[in-house]
């Protein structure tokens, strides 16, 4: 039987994008529009609010190859040392709203989505290590949730509000995608697409908003297992642990009532070791070149 345990009560609006920390041995993820970084420590089984923003959305973050921490609010890319008291600027993207999901590549680019504003849809930016920033898709419905085959020659990317994960031919020497076809499209009444990861076996875990659970799809798309958590809109998912073997989700609290969202709605989640290790995740490395 799965144990879901519930390891960080944050009742956080919009937790978001969970990841393992090799360096430390604990998970970092964020509550977006409270501009909250949290942190929890498996080994003491305790978890803290490490850094908040100057009143802007936390949008995502990726880990640095020194173990600093890229923040990305509405343009602007930070870099924060953990401990530290202040975030410090290191590249600006000329984007119209927030970020919402990012991803290093092999190479330590950083794939980075936008949200959709009032009269215009999001896109996603690549921003390479000399800090210069490249729009490669227009138009996207809410990006979210990204990764990278085992191969590393495929690209995924998630359009929450179109229900489809894409998947994209990677150009490792260059990070150029293309030859956009459809991984899989999710059913309109069935949740929506959030936040992924890939495992060792190349399978892909989606997160799925307003849909109560992840699920497991093997390289061909097919769908394989799925886990439901106590909370409607499950944000994002990631593997952590010293051996990858534990699977890590956020969730959302949007509406302020559990008894709407469900009684873990807002809180972080850990699975112990479910079958299948993942593998680490890219670093970045865009500021120290």
């Amino acid at each position: 039987m799965v144990r879901v345990n519930r390891v960080a009560d944050t009742r956080a609006h919009t937790g978001e994008g969970p990841l393992w920390h090799p360096d430390e041995q604990r998970l970092y993820w964020v509550d977006i529009p409270a501009g909250r970084l949290y942190r929890y420590d498996p080994e003491i089984d305790e978890y803290e609010c490490v850094y908040e923003t100057d009143d802007e959305p936390l949008g995502g973050y990726t880990i640095e190859a020194d173990g600093a921490l890229l923040l990305f609010t509405h343009g602007t890319v930070s870099r924060w040392v953990p401990g530290g008291e202040r975030a410090e600027p290191v590249a600006e993207i000329d984007a119209d709203t927030r970020f919402n999901d990012v991803i290093a590549d092999p190479e330590g680019r950083v794939f980075c989505g936008t949200m959709p504003g009032e009269n215009e849809l999001g896109d996603l930016y690549r921003l390479d290590p000399d800090g210069t920033s490249t729009v490669v898709l227009e138009d996207v419905d809410i990006a979210n949730g990204m990764g990278f085959s085992s191969d590393h020659e495929t690209f995924y990317f998630t359009e929450s509000e179109a229900h489809r994960i894409y998947a994209f031919e990677y150009d490792r020497a260059t990070g150029d995608i293309s030859n956009e076809r459809t991984f899989l499209e999710t059913p309109a009444d069935d949740g929506i697409p959030d936040g992924m990861t890939v495992d060792e076996r190349g399978c892909i875990w989606s997160a799925r908003w307003n849909g109560g659970r992840v699920v497991r799809y093997a390289p061909d798309g097919g769908p394989i297992d799925e886990i439901e958590l106590p909370a409607r809109k499950v944000s994002s998912v990631t593997f952590g642990g010293p051996n990858y073997r534990d699977l890590y989700l956020t969730t959302a609290l949007t509406d302020g009532d559990r008894a709407i969202e469900g009684d873990g709605a807002g809180a972080l989640f850990r699975i112990p070791d479910v079958g299948v290790a993942g593998v680490p995740e890219f670093r970045s490395r865009i500021a120290l070149e």
